[in-house]
């Protein structure tokens, strides 16, 4: 992952607030594992080893087809890719017809991690495994020595792992060839991967920043708790919640904080940031939105139910960045609401639709294979 570098003349990020729901759908069943989404769709396990499509646009459903899901799918290249029966898939995300099947000797640790033409996967048995993503060609396999605890991260020609053993391990990405490793305090969770630096939540209480070049710790900042989750970050700075219930900020050049907020939820994953805005998540509405500059409030964004999902956000730099929330009722399922920011004059209401139902390098082709 990259974050563009300002450029002068860019007109400053506007806040996520107030906002409005620009369309809402009832899925009339629940997610077995959490959705995926690319920029035009999201696709969503449901009950009954299914898998829906619907366009971002307008909320409207584009294809169905089964899928006994194993894990949460990953979509990108105009593929959406999930395990089902000990082996990887990948449909065509324009019709949910099958692109090709590649047989799994081991179940996934993590969800796989798609990058500009490869596939990464992290095994429970500890291993790293290359795919090209166009036809599931394996390109290359790696021991890692430990299991995953979240997916691969993949910035410029490295990936990135986060171990059990409290390691992060760097690969060289078009061959598996270890490059350097690093051991924490504790367990690394979700790994944000610049172009120069990672930053990375422990269960150590710490939240570290490694340079890629070697694994070198730069800094590092101790919270309360185990820092969770995946951070966000924008040209300045760099956001983490932990289980202390704090969101913080910190120059992410040098660590130093820039603020901090205690929140009234109990947090369940990282935050997301929306243009001048950060909002933070708890397993039951409302998010809380906060001002990125300082910290202060910013206000609610409400929801009906408990959160089925991690909400996902398209756009963090956009004019209009949007929001998906999937929540959960008991007795009528799981909805999907896209929220983004009110316009002046606000926008009119929409009615609930109805429902049936970073540059890496370029995939090379194996040779020898």
């Amino acid at each position: 992952m990259s974050v563009r570098a300002a450029k002068k003349g860019d007109e400053a990020p506007v806040p996520f607030w107030p906002v409005h729901a620009v369309w809402t759908l009832a899925l009339n069943n629940e997610l077995t594992h959490p959705p995926a989404f690319d920029e035009a769709n999201g696709y969503f396990p449901i009950e009954g080893d299914r898998l829906v499509a619907y366009a971002l646009a307008d909320g409207t459903q584009l294809w169905t087809t089964h899928a006994a899901t194993w894990n949460a799918p990953t979509a990108g290249g105009g593929f959406v890719f999930f395990v089902e029966a000990r082996a990887m898939v990948a449909l065509h995300a324009s019709d949910g017809s099958l692109a090709w099947r590649t047989p799994l000797d081991d179940d996934l640790a993590a969800a796989p991690a798609w990058a500009a033409g490869w596939l990464l996967l992290a095994t429970k048995r500890g291993a790293a495994i290359a795919l090209r993503a166009d036809d599931g060609h394996e390109i290359w396999r790696r021991d890692l020595g430990g299991v995953a605890r979240a997916p691969i991260a993949v910035s410029a020609d490295r990936a990135y792992a986060p171990l059990d053993d409290h390691r992060v391990v760097a690969l060289q990405i078009e061959s598996g060839a270890p490059v350097w490793e690093r051991k924490l305090g504790g367990v690394p969770n979700d790994i944000l991967a610049l172009d120069d630096r990672l930053f990375v939540g422990s269960s150590d209480n710490y939240f570290y920043c490694l340079t890629t070049d070697s694994g070198r710790v730069d800094w590092r900042w101790r919270a309360g708790a185990d820092v969770i989750g995946l951070p966000a970050v924008d040209e300045r700075r760099v956001y983490f919640v932990s289980l202390d219930n704090v969101v913080r900020a910190l120059n992410r050049s040098n660590g130093v904080q820039q603020w901090i907020q205690l929140l009234t939820l109990r947090p369940t994953g990282g935050p997301l940031r929306a243009g001048a805005t950060v909002i933070v998540y708890g397993a039951a509405p409302p998010l809380r939105a906060v001002n990125a500059a300082d910290g202060k409030g910013g206000g609610d964004i409400a929801a009906t139910g408990t959160l089925a999902a991690p909400p996902h956000l398209l756009g963090a730099d956009a004019a209009s960045p949007m929001l998906i929330v999937v929540t959960r009722d008991i007795a009528k399922g799981d909805t999907v609401t896209l929220i983004t920011r009110s316009v002046e004059p606000a926008a009119s209401p929409v009615a609930a639709l109805p429902n049936p139902v970073t540059a890496v390098p370029p995939l090379r082709p194996a040779t020898g294979a």
